[in-house]
């Protein structure tokens, strides 16, 4: 059974996380020990919250090098949720410059209302439009909906890292992926059958 590691790190609920990780057949621990993260089969990087909080957090648990060498060196297959998927930028502007992982480069910004009845933070039902194959994305139809909630969003710096894209506020990316490190804006563990199966996707790759 695969190992599956969240990061523990204080931001958001992690329950929903565990619960379908488990649905999925893995085997979820939620930690902040790097002895964890050396035997894990796969890390998530979940998150709910503000993005200097998050990068604070990280950087006051002294575990960025030990997943990075997992990531980079061991090619760990990674997943950030949500918050986790905005930390992969370089930088993010909520409450000011924050410097991020830069693993994926782009910054994360705030929406800018491109109608009047959108709202944010965007919170609900929205379609993911596939633009390019991703085994994230095995046997998921095109345009299926997944459940966002989120103020700010990813604006990727090269095309070839966008898996997707969502109609909101002019539309923004809402996956992402570079070699073995994926993210996802929407929330895969609240958006039933069809973020089960992005889940169980990733515990295959």
């Amino acid at each position: 059974m695969k190992k599956v590691v969240v990061v523990d790190y204080g931001m958001g609920n992690t329950d929903s996380v565990l619960r379908a990780i488990e649905e999925c057949g893995g085997k979820p621990v939620l930690s902040n020990q790097k002895s964890d993260f050396e035997t894990a089969t796969h890390i998530i990087l979940p998150g709910v919250g503000a993005y200097n909080k998050g990068m604070q957090h990280l950087k006051e648990l002294n575990i960025i090098e030990t997943i990075e060498e997992q990531v980079f060196n061991y090619k760990i297959p990674f997943l950030g949720i949500c918050l986790g998927m905005q930390l992969l930028s370089d930088n993010g502007m909520e409450y000011g410059n924050t410097e991020g992982l830069g693993w994926i480069n782009g910054t994360v910004v705030k929406f800018e209302k491109t109608s009047l009845n959108e709202r944010i933070p965007h919170v609900g039902w929205n379609e993911v439009r596939l633009i390019r194959e991703s085994l994230l994305f095995s046997n998921v139809e095109n345009r299926k909906d997944f459940y966002f909630v989120h103020s700010y969003y990813f604006d990727c710096a090269n095309d070839e890292n966008i898996i997707s894209l969502t109609p909101y506020c002019g539309g923004f990316v809402s996956a992402i992926q570079q070699d073995n490190i994926y993210g996802v804006q929407f929330h895969p563990e609240k958006s039933q059958k069809t973020g089960f199966q992005v889940l169980t996707n990733f515990l295959t790759l």
